[in-house]
């Protein structure tokens, strides 16, 4: 079985949080979703669940930081294409995030810019050309 990830986001507006990440492409699992919690499905091995902040304090003690202020994490998903990159960003600026809170990285064989969610969780979205990039390294190293 593959691996899978779940990465758990503090939110102040379960509503809100919802219909961005509908928004930019992710299903509501509805089974492990309430009025405290939602899971969103970005794939059979990628999942986000958004944790209003009485929920997060259900797993720690510890402080939860304002993610507009602070940085708490940098998630990096991966697309198919330099296109796909753009389309995520045009659609999470569309649905009320912010492009672009992070530099756009452009190597030529690697292509990433980034968007922030409505809480201030940034997310960047990467492409990367394999041979392109070994090939490069290789001559980099030789």
């Amino acid at each position: 079985m593959a691996k899978m990830i779940f990465v758990n986001l503090p939110i102040t507006d379960l509503a809100r949080s919802i219909a961005f990440y509908q928004a930019i492409g992710a299903v509501k699992n509805d089974q492990f979703s309430d009025d405290t919690a939602a899971c969103m499905v970005f794939s059979d091995t990628i999942h986000a669940m958004l944790l209003t902040h009485d929920k997060v304090r259900q797993f720690t003690s510890k402080k939860i930081v304002d993610a507009k202020t602070s940085c708490e994490v940098l998630i990096c998903v991966s697309a198919d294409s330099r296109g796909e990159v753009d389309d995520l960003v045009k659609k999470a600026t569309g649905a009320g995030g912010t492009a672009d809170p992070t530099p756009t990285q452009d190597f030529g064989f690697m292509y990433g810019r980034s968007f922030e969610d409505p809480d201030g969780h940034i997310w960047e979205v990467m492409w990367m050309d394999v041979a392109a990039a070994q090939a490069q390294f290789a001559t980099e190293n030789a």
